[in-house]
């Protein structure tokens, strides 16, 4: 209810007694509700209908007048009345021969009851016969080619607009363009005719839409003289003929202006407005510019215009004097009112249009002129005034406006009654409205005399003493500025000199809607994404919502799902492009009020493509440059930085765009400098700083001549490729450079120094090969370019040398200093440039390692290089092997290669600290000792003189740090003891020499009882036919552990190999038990002690067991006797290899242990200038068993575990091997099979770390 008053006051304010219904009990003065339009046009076949509907109380009397004469619809023949009540229309039959002649007028309807006479506006009726052409003999047009004619058209005159076309007897329109041109007046046009214009059916068409119907006049026969001589002419207006015209436009329509022009060449129309700007939202050009169309006219667009028709030889022009007139329209229009008795009546009628028009009265029907002079009605200041009105003097009046453009009608009553006051508003209505904001609380009140009203509060006084309330005349109450304390009871009351009444209206007031973070402004680049936030309070006790628009639309509207997220305090929109700009707003609303708040949203991105580009200034006297123009490009809201103008040679380099140069953004135009014989297209791309936009339509091609060559070739050098010839090479001249549509090279040369003849040979491709030249001697060389056209300009000297030889010196080694452990410095003297043999590019110093200090060993000599620059006689070797035996030499190379190398020389590098221990694992003992073992360093890079152990507790802060010496260098172990049951330690382990400490190795962890439960995480088991792997997950922080895992059959059948128990690290997450039977059940228990950690089931694959229930084959003595002669044989070839591989070795298994050397030769580095090696030794990519096949359980003295788990073997040119020990992994429990080889569904790794 609040809503919908919320939009009905200002009627209510506005116009108080439209909303007011009569009681029924009272009489109604008429009202015309509804007539036909003022014009109507009816053809003799139509039916025509003129309209005049009424209602009022008593039942309403409806008369006509024609032409100001009393008409009667019933008693004319072939009109028929209408019967339904309340109206007086009437319909004349379209079959009437004298149609026109009879009914055609000015009608008017009278509609009356007792208390007066309403009247309808004036209905022109106007008949139209069918139309037809007059008959006329239509001559040929004769013309000579290139001057001006005008086909005639003259259509029969119509009351309804009409449409012309030009056709020719094939029913084909004739094609119109600046040259041939239909005039609004249907006539048409030629500015000049060819001999392709010459046609005998030139036919105006004219359509009727009136009659629906289509007609044609004559053919026209326009014939063409060619001429060899047509005349240059300045243009002339066909169309006005005369140089001004005055032109009245009506205000609100549309003003059509139209100039035609002949001339030749064919003249071009311009539109000015000379009187202000042309309002150029409103204005339109068509027909080839010559009709201007200025829409919706109003009183600022009198003025003058003008149409200027121009050529090559001059101009011609019509100037427009423009009058905007109006046809009336109301300012106040007179209204129907209820008055009580002794009231004072006043109707105002005001009306304006241009010309002013003239206002009169009328009272029922009759005009004021026609009554009595002794009525006491006066007519002041365009009001029609009754004093002292009483019920005799109810009437209906009639204001009418009328200028030259229109007339103006109407009708409204002036009702004498006498009523008691009655408030229509209902009682004890409810109004609801916001904090701040304006409530209207209503009390509609009727009666004659007008009743007064007073609004009361729940006291009985008036609420009018707060300036905050204020009255309307229809008896509503207006506060202003809300206030919570305004919710309540109000009391209206109506009285007049009858009675009075009152009705109670309530008043809630509610909390505003506010929006507390409303959305900002944003700019974002193209393709990203932007969110809005929108934060609103609300009235608790109303529904609210929070909606999103875009320029004033709904984006739930626009149905773009993908583009818009929408939450109820969040827009997002993805993908941003440029379309997507705008203003966004958040909209946050109750059924009381709405609050808006806007953000705008700009998107940024590379430009646009230029829409356009224009070639000028290109003429034979300037065929070396053009003068390029274009219109600038959408910048997409970032300003564009420059231009990037492009050329491309459909023919040359078809598709491929080269740059020209860059010109500013602030500028649209440039002269390019232009070379000889290319075709040019051109191309314009602007940048800004979100990049380049893309690039304009391509411009018509520009074709430059051929010339002499501009420009020689650059990059010239001489350079031999063999020691008694020179190369001669260059960079090819670009096409673009050729000038021509071929070039050749002009190639000379001379030895440097002599003032002799020069050699030269004219070559097309870009080098040249010279013979027979000295070993490195230096030439003067010049390369020029030439063409059909002449030669390129002088070239430039250049020197060249002819083939070098190898270097025939050695450096002289002059110093090795000992830096550190791992470093040398490497100095040597320079060689003879007279030896070098051509240009010295530097040094190559070759270092290889011997050998370790601490123990003789053999191995494949592997070399690594540092190139240093020809202007640097020392180096840094660093990275090397501490505690090492090196060797190096030194050698020059030019472009031709190494030269002879410089004596070696040895030295050796001192001992340093060695690496980390290899492996430090913790395994408990008890709740207070820890076992920990370690393996060596991989680089002892020195000799070890034992460990360092330290360890401190992590969870406690107050204890200091244990450390303590390990003297023994061969200790693998160590038992600690009188630990904490309850702290984490972090133990440090790290290897000596007498160096000093290398670095250490870190570890965590507690005792038994830290680690509490024993438990195994996501353990499982899985089988093949004769295997089955259990894994597991150790627990993190769990100590690692010993336990057992068996395999025991299940079921029935406890047949088969016995298989012992395995013991197993915990820390090594996977087992694997070979020699199972397929196809049989197993119970799998995991064993410490006497305690069961778990237990699970695993059924292996396969078709099972096969028992034999009679003996076979196998039991013959034929086959006995066949498998133990097999056996002898493979015993006698097993020890005759034995032999052969005893006679072949040479080093002990044991022996390998000082065979470190892999990771002690690592390749070194010089940051000044380059390095490389010349290794080509490949790493195994896996861990290889030993060569005997012998790996022992875990424990074993003898195992290759201890030296970390994996080998890499690798064999000398005599057989022997060399391992290099740098795996970190731990053989498995005892069992053989399930610790080596690489890891695998079947034979997976374990570790135990």
């Amino acid at each position: 209810m609040a809503v919908a008053l919320r939009y009905l006051w200002p009627l209510l304010l506005c116009s108080p007694c439209l909303l007011i219904q009569i009681p029924k009990e009272l009489m109604e003065p008429p009202v015309i509700t509804g007539q036909s339009l003022p014009r109507l046009v009816v053809f003799p076949t139509d039916d025509i209908s003129l309209k005049c509907e009424a209602s009022g109380k008593p039942e309403v009397q409806f008369r006509w007048t024609r032409d100001g004469v009393h008409f009667k619809p019933k008693e004319e023949l072939g009109v028929t009345v209408h019967q339904a009540p309340h109206s007086g229309s009437f319909t004349i039959a379209g079959n009437n021969s004298n149609f026109a002649q009879r009914f055609q007028g000015t009608y008017r309807c009278f509609a009356s009851n007792k208390l007066g006479t309403a009247m309808s506006h004036e209905i022109q009726l106007m008949a139209e016969g069918a139309p037809k052409w007059p008959k006329e003999t239509v001559k040929p047009v004769e013309v000579e080619e290139g001057e001006s004619v005008i086909l005639p058209c003259h259509p029969p005159p119509s009351a309804e607009p009409l449409r012309i076309y030009w056709m020719n007897s094939k029913i084909l329109h004739i094609k119109q363009d600046e040259r041939v041109t239909m005039g609004q007046n249907g006539n048409l046009y030629f500015a000049n005719v060819l001999t392709s214009d010459n046609h005998s059916d030139y036919i105006c068409h004219a359509h009727f839409l009136g009659t629906r119907t289509i007609i044609q006049k004559e053919p026209i026969d326009l014939r063409v003289k060619a001429t060899n001589s047509m005349i240059d002419r300045k243009p002339r207006l066909l169309f006005p003929t005369n140089a001004s015209s005055h032109l009245v436009a009506l205000q609100g329509k549309t003003l059509v202006l139209e100039c035609i022009a002949e001339g030749f060449p064919t003249p071009t129309i311009k539109w000015l407005r000379l009187s202000g700007p042309m309002p150029a939202n409103r204005v339109t050009y068509q027909n080839h510019n010559k009709t201007l169309h200025l829409l919706d006219v109003g009183e600022e667009d009198d003025g003058e215009y003008r149409c200027v028709a121009e050529n090559l030889l001059g101009t011609d022009q019509h100037t427009y004097y423009v009058t905007v007139e109006a046809a009336p329209y109301w300012l106040h229009e007179p209204r129907s009112h209820l008055y009580g008795p002794g009231e004072t009546a006043r109707l105002d009628c005001q009306a304006q249009g241009r010309p002013q028009p003239e206002v009169t009265w009328r009272i029922n029907g009759i005009p004021v002129e026609e009554l009595a002079k002794e009525q006491k009605y006066r007519i002041q200041h365009g009001a029609l005034i009754l004093s002292n009105v009483q019920p005799s003097d109810t009437m209906v009046t009639q204001c009418e406006a009328r200028n030259r453009h229109g007339f103006l009608l109407a009708n409204a009553y002036i009702y004498v009654v006498q009523l008691p006051a009655k408030i229509l508003t209902p009682d004890n209505e409810t109004y609801l409205a916001v904090e701040g904001s304006t409530a209207y609380l209503l009390c509609k009140a009727f009666g004659a005399p007008v009743p007064s009203v007073q609004w009361l509060d729940k006291e009985g006084k008036t609420v009018l003493q707060d300036e905050r309330f204020f009255p309307y005349t229809n008896g509503t109450l207006g506060i202003r500025d809300l206030q919570a304390n305004d919710t309540g009871h109000y009391f209206c009351q109506a009285a007049n000199d009858q009675n009075n009444v009152t009705i109670v209206a309530n008043l809630q007031v509610k909390d505003a809607t506010q929006i507390i973070q409303e959305p900002q402004d944003a700019i974002e680049k193209k393709g990203s994404r932007v969110t809005f936030t929108c934060q609103a309070s609300f009235d608790p006790s109303l529904q609210h919502n929070i909606t999103w628009r875009r320029d004033g639309r709904n984006l739930q509207e626009l149905g773009d799902s993908d583009k818009y997220f929408i939450e109820d305090e969040r827009l997002v929109i993805h993908s941003l492009d440029y379309s997507d700009q705008g203003n966004y707003s958040c909209v946050a609303s109750t059924k009381l009020d709405v609050v808006e708040r806007r953000a705008k949203l700009l998107v940024v991105g590379s430009p646009g493509p230029v829409p356009h580009l224009e070639l000028s200034d290109h003429h034979p006297l300037k065929q070396n440059q053009v003068h390029l123009s274009w219109s600038p490009a959408d910048d997409h809201n970032s300003p564009i930085e420059k231009y990037d103008i492009e050329f491309e040679d459909q023919e040359m380099e078809p598709e491929i765009w080269r740059s020209l140069g860059k010109v500013p953004g602030n500028q649209t135009s440039t002269t390019l400098k232009l070379s000889p014989y290319v075709r040019y297209t051109f191309r314009v791309t602007a940048i800004n700083k979100y990049g380049s936009g893309e690039p304009s339509p391509a411009s018509e091609p520009v074709a430059t001549p051929e010339a002499a060559p501009e420009r020689n070739p650059k990059d010239v050098k001489g350079e031999g490729n063999e020691t008694n010839n020179m190369v001669i090479t260059w960079k090819p001249l670009e096409w673009m450079d050729w000038n021509a549509p071929q070039i050749q090279y002009r190639v000379q040369w001379r030895p440097q120094g002599t003032r002799g003849a020069w050699q030269e040979q004219i070559v097309n491709d870009p080098f040249l090969v010279v013979s027979n030249t000295s070993t490195f001697v230096p030439y003067e060389i010049k390369v020029q370019t030439i063409n059909s056209h002449g030669k390129g300009p002088e070239p430039q000297v250049t020197i060249g040398y002819s083939g070098e030889d190898y270097p025939q010196a050695w450096p002289v080694l002059e110093d090795i200093k000992i830096l550190n452990s791992s470093t040398v410095l490497v100095k040597w003297l320079p060689v003879d440039p007279a030896q070098v043999k051509g240009h010295l590019r530097g040094y190559n110093v070759t270092y290889w390692w011997e050998g370790s200090q601490r123990k003789h060993s053999k191995r494949h000599v592997h070399k690594d290089h540092v190139v240093v620059p020809a202007n640097t006689t020392s180096v840094t070797l660093e990275g090397l092997q501490p505690y090492s035996f090196y060797c190096l030499e030194v050698q020059a190379f030019n472009g031709r290669g190494l030269g002879p190398a410089s004596k070696s020389r040895n030295f050796s590098t001192p001992e340093g600290v060695p690496s980390r221990p290899e492996a430090l694992h913790l395994e408990c003992q008890s709740d207070t000792s820890l076992l920990l073992h370690w393996q060596p360093p991989l680089s002892h890079n020195g000799v070890l003189t034992g460990y360092v152990l330290s360890y401190y507790p992590l969870d406690d802060g107050g204890m200091e740090q244990l450390s303590f010496n390990l003297s023994d260098p061969e200790l693998r172990m160590h038992n600690l003891t009188n630990l904490s049951p309850h702290l984490r330690y972090r133990f440090r382990l790290q290897a000596t020499t007498k160096e000093g400490p290398g670095d250490a190795i870190v570890q965590q962890g507690g005792t038994m009882a830290l680690s509490g439960t024993l438990d195994f995480g996501n353990i499982s088991a899985m089988a093949g036919e004769n295997y089955s792997v259990v894994s597991w997950v150790p627990k993190e922080g769990q100590c690692n552990f010993k336990f057992q895992i068996r395999f025991k059959p299940r079921g029935e059948e406890k047949t088969g190999p016995h298989l012992p128990p395995r013991c197993v690290s915990y820390n090594q997450t996977s087992y694997t038990q070979w020699d199972l039977q397929p196809d049989t059940d197993y119970e799998i228990s995991l064993v410490k002690e006497t305690v069961i950690l778990h237990r699970m089931a695993v059924k292996t694959n396969g078709t099972g067991r096969v028992r034999l229930h009679s003996p076979g084959f196998a039991t013959e003595g034929w086959f006995i006797g066949f498998v133990s002669a097999i056996i002898l044989l493979l015993l006698i070839l097993l020890i005759l290899c034995f032999i052969k591989r005893s006679k072949g070795g040479k080093y002990s298994v044991k022996d390998k242990e000082d065979t470190q050397v892999d990771s002690e030769a690592r390749p070194m580095k010089d940051e000044t200038f380059g390095e490389y090696s010349d290794n080509e030794e490949k790493a195994f990519g896996s861990s290889q068993p030993s060569l005997n096949g012998d790996i022992k359980p875990l424990g074993s003295d003898d195992s290759l575990a201890d030296y970390g788990g994996s080998v890499d073997v690798q064999f000398n040119e005599d057989g022997s091997f060399i391992g290099q020990y740098s795996g970190k992994k731990e053989k498995e429990a005892a069992g053989g099979n399930d610790s080596s080889g690489p890891a695998s569904p079947i034979n997976p790794a374990g570790t135990l770390e």
